[in-house]
């Protein structure tokens, strides 16, 4: 996830929303879409909303219009509960705790997501699926010895593969010799 503190060094990039509901990005001077602003906000970039007509900053609106976007996307980040419980909240005495928990629980959240991906990190740390040297290694070991299995002349030293020594019968000349055998058994015992 992107880090989304406030760099002081980099200003938030000011974008401005028209009465025909576009938005407009001062720094690249281009119009945006929300999808384009939910981008810069998980690239780490920030951002204020200005209405153009009257300078009002509507940026707690607009990243509720981003947030409203993702949840009809399919994203179902919120849970129907926790919606129910945050409208209950609006005029609520104790909904001016609400915002400086939310933020309290979401910094906290975001930095044991850090944590975990660290450990995760550390745990695989060494692992490379892409070195399959010795998987590989290993994979031809055993395919040699399955393969020998079939070649009762494999290790012998001097044979080459698939080499008999003299006067050694291949075994498909044994299943031809077996043939023919059965085959005057069955000739005997019709005829006899």
């Amino acid at each position: 996830m992107a880090d989304t503190s406030k760099d002081a060094a980099t200003p938030p990039v000011v974008v401005k929303k028209y009465a025909n509901r576009r938005l407009y990005n001062t720094e690249s001077s281009s119009y945006v879409t929300l999808e384009d602003l939910a981008m810069m906000i998980r690239q780490g970039r920030d951002f204020v909303v200005y209405d153009a007509k009257s300078g009002e900053d509507i940026t707690r609106s607009v990243l509720t219009q981003i947030i409203v976007e993702e949840e009809s996307k399919g994203g179902s980040l919120l849970p129907e509960p926790f919606l129910r419980q945050l409208i209950h909240f609006y005029g609520d005495q104790m909904g001016g705790l609400v915002p400086r928990y939310l933020e309290a629980a979401m910094g906290a959240f975001t930095g044991q997501q850090d944590q975990w991906r660290s450990q995760m990190q550390g745990a695989v740390t060494g692992f490379n699926p892409f070195d399959l040297t010795e998987i590989s290694r290993n994979n031809m070991a055993m395919i040699e010895r399955a393969m020998g299995m079939f070649n009762p002349f494999a290790g012998v030293p001097g044979m080459a593969a698939g080499a008999r020594p003299e006067g050694a019968r291949s075994e498909v000349d044994e299943l031809k010799a077996e043939v023919a055998r059965l085959r005057e058994e069955l000739a005997k015992a019709k005829g006899g």
